[in-house]
């Protein structure tokens, strides 16, 4: 290693001479005080990934469009850890800590911090976009969390690189339900008292978090199966449990979180995944409904098999497994559909039906209030059904035979996907036409929307023709992945995505979004507009009045449009204004053509 420049800023002379060489002694085998997980980190460093504690260099902060790649990579995580996060923010937020979430690359996904500090903390690292990754960063709380597998405290003269030395880091890895790493939950301090003992509060508050979200997460993922929540002690039970697994129908090991493990594998070592409960514990699967929140708790005892005691809470699936595909977990839904959804039961539902229902050249419904994204899905079903589809787009309201026939002469013969929207507006008179127009054109796969059930409404010779399956979006207001929808309309507007405070956010979660998921976007739009700042605050949120209007007419220029085949000259003529006023609107509501 080089000698230290003792003439050089940032840290104290004296003291980077120090660091330097106490570790070169460590890597020379002298005796040190430091932890043996530091010890090994700092060899690493130097020996395999050729660091030189001498070096000075800038915090890695990756680019917006790699951030963005590893934020929706890591989407659902984000969205299962927001509320626990928020929470263990709110303890911390006094005390000058700073809270990040790290992907199992040691890139920070998402961020808490106090705004007026931010131009030191990114100079730091302990931003949004940092990379902590060991081979780059050296020793730190993340990169030694994810080489170790386990919870770390990295403070001070800990860090390998001197830019680092003032830092203090306490880091929780979190694992998914078939156990493998997936994130990093990390606490920072700036700058922090000099004994590492300081930060045990930092370390309980991070395990226990990380514990939660890993907990949340297999709940989110095991809607149809039998989760059995575990406890050492019975008043934790129904509302923190130490340990989850969840369970087939046969009674295996399907998910767990990372303390069942502990917990549950005992003196041999094997895994529990795909063990059956009862190699395990004293219960069958026909004993899970005897350990429900109907019993007392103190009354639901199990045991292991070397006869200690543990309390159980068993959670019944929420769907009847038989109608349900064989295990399908929710991240396996093709690229198209990823972006729909987070963590929501009925959400999760439909895309696994219109996943099946994409390569199919079977007929759908689309049923869901104004907003609710019908023309979203219908895009990705016919984006997922692939092949050389070409894409046709019908307002019903303004049904045209003549330019529906010549967009199928051009197509000449060659499959397509029928678009149909506002099928509940297709009056009587011209329902033969359409019965006429799929008779002649059998390549023609029809996807219909509407915002009522159209039993009734329809033509039964025409219903059948266009309803063999009906998918059902819910309203915003019933979704339970508000949070991440925010999120993510949030990140699509901007190249920084900007922050939300408590009570901007609590007040958009209060509200019935009649207008759904359109409605949310033109408030942000609005609020956007008019903040001063990166952070929203509840006086940025316009209120709910001043947008009917803007959405009102949006609506109306996107269904023109539609019924034009987004022609511009002649959406201009029927609006009877010029083909430059409809580009410049199209611009202003961010309108896209369907591809």
């Amino acid at each position: 290693m080089k000698s230290v420049d003792t003439k050089g800023g940032g840290t104290d002379p004296m003291n980077d001479v120090e660091h330097v060489r106490e570790i070169e002694r460590t890597l020379s085998g002298a005796s040190t005080s430091r932890d043996d997980v530091v010890k090994d980190s700092w060899r690493r460093c130097v020996q395999d990934y050729g660091l030189d504690p001498t070096r000075r260099a800038a915090a890695h902060i990756i680019t917006e469009t790699q951030l963005r790649e590893h934020r929706d990579q890591s989407e659902r995580l984000i969205a299962t850890a927001r509320s626990g996060l928020h929470a263990l923010f709110r303890q911390i937020a006094g005390q000058n800590y700073v809270l990040l979430l790290s992907d199992a690359s040691g890139i920070c996904v998402d961020f808490f911090g106090d705004p007026q500090f931010e131009d030191e903390l990114r100079k730091s690292g302990l931003f949004l976009g940092s990379d902590w990754t060991e081979s780059l960063a050296g020793t730190s709380g993340v990169g030694s969390c994810i080489y170790t597998g386990q919870a770390v405290t990295v403070h001070q003269g800990d860090h390998f690189g001197m830019d680092h030395t003032r830092l203090s880091c306490t880091a929780a890895p979190i694992y998914d339900s078939f156990g493998q790493l997936v994130a990093v939950l990390d606490i920072s301090l700036l700058r922090s008292p000099s004994p590492k003992t300081s930060q045990n509060l930092a370390m309980n508050l991070v395990t226990a978090s990380a514990r939660r979200i890993e907990l949340a997460n297999l709940m989110a993922y095991s809607r149809r199966e039998w989760v059995l929540r575990l406890a050492a002690h019975p008043e934790f039970l129904d509302v923190d449990p130490d340990a989850a697994v969840s369970l087939d129908g046969a009674g295996r090991i399907i998910g767990l979180t990372r303390a069942a493990e502990t917990m549950l594998m005992g003196s041999n070592g094997t895994p529990l995944l795909g063990r059956s409960i009862q190699s395990v514990l004293d219960i069958v699967i026909d004993d899970l409904p005897d350990l429900m929140r109907d019993k007392p708790t103190e009354d639901r005892v199990i045991r292991l098999r070397d006869g200690s005691a543990l309390f159980a809470h068993a959670i019944a699936p929420q769907a009847p497994r038989a109608n349900l595909p064989a295990k399908v977990p929710d991240r396996q839904h093709p690229v198209a559909f990823a972006s729909l959804a987070g963590s929501d039961p009925a959400m999760t539902q439909v895309l696994l039906l219109a996943a099946r229902m994409a390569e199919t050249d079977i007929p759908l419904l689309i049923l869901g209030e104004t907003g609710t994204g019908k023309s979203r899905l219908a895009r990705a079903i016919h984006t997922v059904g692939g092949g050389e589809r070409r894409l046709i787009t019908l307002d019903c309201a303004t049904f045209d035979e003549a330019l529906v026939d010549q967009s199928l002469r051009a197509l000449n013969g060659a499959p397509a996907t029928l678009l149909l929207r506002g099928l509940e507006a297709l009056s009587p008179a011209v329902q033969p036409q359409l019965i006429a127009l799929l008779d002649q054109h059998p390549s023609l796969r029809p996807i219909s929307m509407a915002r009522v059930d159209v039993t009734g409404l329809l033509d039964p010779a025409l219903y059948y023709r266009l309803v063999a399956t009906v998918l059902t979006l819910p309203p915003v207001r019933l979704r339970h992945d508000f949070d991440w929808l925010l999120d993510r309309l949030l990140r699509k507007r901007t190249a920084t995505t900007p922050r939300l405070t408590l009570a901007a956010r609590a007040e958009l979660a209060s509200r019935p979004w009649p207008g759904n998921i359109r409605e949310m976007e033109r408030t942000l739009d609005v609020a956007l507009a008019t903040a001063s700042s990166n952070t929203l605050d509840l006086s940025d949120i316009p209120a709910t009045s001043a947008l009917r209007q803007v959405n009102d007419e949006i609506s109306g220029l996107e269904a023109m449009l539609d019924a034009c085949h987004w022609n511009m000259a002649l959406t201009a003529r029927r609006l009877g204004v010029n083909r430059s006023t409809v580009l410049r609107r199209v611009r202003k509501a961010g309108l896209q053509a369907p591809e």
